[in-house]
C-alpha cells in the first residue's frame, strides 16, 4: 500500500482498520481484515494565514494529484467550520456528532482502495 498522508481523517480510519484487526486477534482469529487507502485521504485543507486557506480534492499516492478546488477566504471559513465541528465532537456536542458521524459513515465511496458501499 502507498504511504497514505498523515491528516486526521485518514489516521482515524486507519486508527479504525487496527482496532479492528487487534479485535479479532484478541478473540483468536488468525483472519485480519485488510487496510487500504482512506476515500478522504486525498482532501487537504491547508492555511495560509488567518484569513486565506486552500482546498485540494482528489490527491492520492501520484505526485501532482488532485484538484485545488476553494481557496481564499471561503476555504480559511472552511477550514474554522471543520475545526468547531471536530472540536465539537470531541466535546460530544450534537451537531459535530453528527457532521463527523456522515463523514465517517459515507455510504458510497467513490475512490480509494475500500469498498464502494459501507464498511
Amino acid at each position: 500500500m502507498p504511504p497514505v498522508p498523515k491528516i486526521s481523517y485518514p489516521g482515524e480510519e486507519q486508527a479504525l482498520h487496527a482496532v479492528k484487526n487487534m479485535e479479532a486477534m484478541h478473540k483468536g482469529s488468525k483472519k485480519l481484515k485488510p487496510t487500504w487507502w482512506p476515500w478522504g485521504a486525498g482532501m487537504f485543507a491547508t492555511s495560509l494565514g488567518p484569513d486565506d486557506a486552500c482546498f485540494v480534492a482528489g490527491a492520492n499516492w501520484v505526485k501532482n494529484s488532485g484538484l485545488m478546488c476553494v481557496w481564499g477566504s471561503p476555504c480559511a471559513v472552511q477550514k474554522e467550520i471543520i475545526e468547531a465541528s471536530k472540536v465539537d465532537e470531541c466535546a460530544f456536542g450534537i451537531v459535530g456528532r453528527l457532521i463527523w458521524h456522515f463523514v465517517h459513515h459515507t455510504p458510497v465511496h467513490l475512490f480509494g482502495g475500500g469498498p464502494r458501499w459501507g464498511y
